[in-house]
């Protein structure tokens, strides 16, 4: 049984996920507009993983016999400065949600919710892996600089990063089989 507060706590974060989601949807599109395959090949499956996340609070929300809300998303940015602040409001997009993530374990702790504490140690890993990927990103950007010409190599750092998260998701599909 769930507590109306956290029922809707949880569909504030459903929402949040569904928002970051159609972003790094709207963001990839951008990257393909520029001809960054590799950053747009990359936004894509951070669209597909944020609508993951999304689907686990929702399923998690009805399993504990609350009701999930589907949510109404905002329209999402179609234009970006550069691939710089593009990453940049990536990372300051996941920092957000993990404040939000964070405001829920406060949530659990004060209604000794510990059903939705133990469904959130995930999510808690999640963001910190999340977090740190971006500053990752962030920090060849600027190392590479983000002029016309730096763009290729800035695409194959993260074309090198889609491909080890590649071997990591075959690694650990072929793990759980």
């Amino acid at each position: 049984m769930i507590s109306k507060n956290m029922e809707n706590a949880l569909n504030k974060q459903i929402e949040l996920e569904g928002y970051a989601s159609f972003l790094y949807l709207s963001m990839a599109s951008w990257c393909e507009q520029q001809g960054l395959e590799g950053s747009a090949k990359f936004m894509y499956r951070q669209s597909d993983e944020e609508k993951e996340h999304m689907m686990r609070i929702f399923y998690y929300i009805n399993e504990v016999d609350g009701h999930a809300i589907t949510p109404a998303i905002k329209q999402p940015p179609l234009e970006f400065e550069s691939i710089r602040s593009l990453f940049t409001q990536v990372y300051e997009h996941e920092k957000k949600v993990t404040a939000a993530i964070n405001s829920l374990v406060d949530l659990c702790y004060a209604e000794n919710d510990y059903s939705a504490l133990n469904f959130l140690q995930w999510y808690i890993q999640e963001q910190r892996e999340e977090e740190a990927l971006m500053r990752t990103i962030i920090d060849k950007i600027k190392l590479i600089g983000d002029g016309p010409q730096s763009l290729f190599y800035i695409d194959k750092e993260v074309e090198k990063i889609n491909v080890i998260t590649e071997k990591e998701e075959a690694a650990n599909e072929a793990g759980a089989e």
